[in-house]
């Protein structure tokens, strides 16, 4: 069944079991409420009565005051009212119990019956009329009036509740409708998107608008779809770069080696052949062992051990590995640390590699400085790798951290795109830019260890 159809049966199931319970309700509330105001009424009623009688003692008793006849402030309910007068020993003198249908028949209008009768509504058996009984000069004046006329106008008034009750459910359930239909709507339309998604059919999914939580998850899907699609071009463009990275060292390695087998290199050419053979084999083992980190990067958790590690130690070991470098090119390198411990939960060996992979960078284009400056801050640990080189061209700014995406005199293209992906599995993050006054700008963002 719908879920549309299963709201609409709930809400009606719940809408009959409460208007049942209020009609039940109603019935008893309004039916006590008769009684009372039909006992109040016989009661002002019997007092008129009593009055009257007691004023005139010698009235002759078969002639006594009809109820009808008696004018009184309070009107009861029913006018269906008896007045029975009995003298002391009981016996009816004047009026009639009224005539009812009973589990035993009519009520037998004789005197002698009538008298019986009148003692089982005096002691409250007959639950078929309500009673008032006054003392009188005379005897007893009993006031009578049927219940099945109280039940007839409660019935009669009730059924209007439940007609105007009837209306109202059925606008509430067409409200009901109304608002099921706007709610399933936006849900029933974020499937359909969801089943494009199943087929990957990423950039077709659409943004659903709709309120409150069913809005949230649409545009939630929406931005799913969306990252899922930039990660499916990312990861086409990924084949094609890596396919185009490995073929370029394949086709020397294949060109040289099918050279010197035919005989092609001689004396210094073959040496020279085999170095390059020797040089592009590493090039592809290199590019290779960075295609399989970068892949481990993203998808195990294994391969990453955060543990704390000092910061300062850690840029230490990288400026030591990279001095080599920094002496064949003249460059001077600059350090700074300033705000306490620069205590960090890294895995080291990573995070070494991927500072060692900003450093290259940045002696690659340097143009005679390095700067690095390291501070503890409320927010964590901030770092700053900068160098007097001639920037980062404004095109590449977007995509510098995608893989295979390299600038001049670049590398494998793959460098800046591990040092993404370790520091952000350590919990920082890492941005690129230029100054104002030129050179490239690389800044890291570490959350500080709990222990520092």
């Amino acid at each position: 069944m719908k879920l549309v159809h299963q709201i609409n049966l709930a809400f009606a199931a719940s809408m009959i079991l409460v208007l049942s319970i209020t009609a039940v309700l109603i019935h008893y509330v309004l039916l006590d409420h008769f009684i009372g105001v039909e006992r109040e009424g016989l009661r002002t009623l019997g007092a008129s009565m009593t009055a009257t009688l007691a004023t005139q003692p010698d009235i002759y008793l078969e002639a006594a005051v009809p109820a009808a006849a008696v004018s009184v402030p309070y009107s009861p309910a029913s006018t269906d009212v008896a007045a029975i007068v009995s003298d002391q020993q009981g016996n009816i003198v004047s009026g009639t119990v009224p005539a009812l249908a009973a589990a035993s028949g009519p009520v037998n209008g004789i005197m002698a019956t009538q008298t019986t009768n009148m003692q089982s509504i005096w002691s409250g058996e007959d639950s078929r009329f309500l009673v008032q009984v006054n003392a009188i000069p005379q005897g007893k004046l009993t006031l009578l009036t049927p219940m099945s006329k109280i039940k007839t106008i409660e019935q009669a008034l009730l059924k209007r509740m439940i007609l105007v009750f009837a209306a109202g459910a059925v606008l509430m359930l067409l409200f009901s409708l109304f608002i099921t239909r706007k709610l399933i709507n936006p849900l029933i339309r974020l499937r359909e998107e969801l089943k494009k998604v199943k087929s990957r059919r990423f950039s077709e999914v659409g943004l659903i608008r709709a309120g409150g939580e069913i809005g949230a998850v649409a545009e939630t899907v929406y931005e799913m779809a969306g990252e899922l699609n930039r990660f499916n071009r990312v990861q086409k463009q990924f084949f094609q770069n890596a396919s185009h990275e490995l073929k370029s060292p394949l086709m020397s390695i294949s060109g040289y080696a099918e050279g010197i087998r035919d005989g092609v290199f001689e004396g210094e050419a073959v040496v020279k052949g085999l170095d390059i053979i020797l040089g592009e084999t590493s090039r592809l083992r290199n590019l290779v062992t960075e295609m399989t980190l970068l892949a481990k990067l993203d998808s195990e958790e294994d391969i990453y051990r955060p543990a704390e590690v000092c910061l300062q130690e850690l840029l230490e070991d990288a400026v030591e590995r990279i001095n080599p470098l920094l002496v064949k090119r003249n460059l001077v390198l600059h350090t700074a640390y300033s705000g306490g411990p620069l205590i960090v939960a890294a895995d080291r060996d990573k995070l070494l590699q991927a500072l060692l992979n900003v450093l290259n960078n940045a002696a690659r284009y340097a143009g005679g400085s390095i700067e690095i400056q390291a501070a503890r801050t409320s927010g964590g640990i901030t770092l700053q790798v900068t160098d007097d080189g001639p920037g980062i061209p404004e095109e590449l700014l977007p995509s510098l951290f995608h893989r295979f995406v390299k600038g001049k005199d670049g590398e494998s293209g793959l460098g800046l795109a591990i040092s993404r992906a370790i520091v952000e599995r350590g919990g920082g993050r890492i941005q690129a830019g230029n100054r104002q006054s030129g050179g490239a700008l690389f800044s890291f963002e570490f959350p500080a260890a709990h222990s520092a």
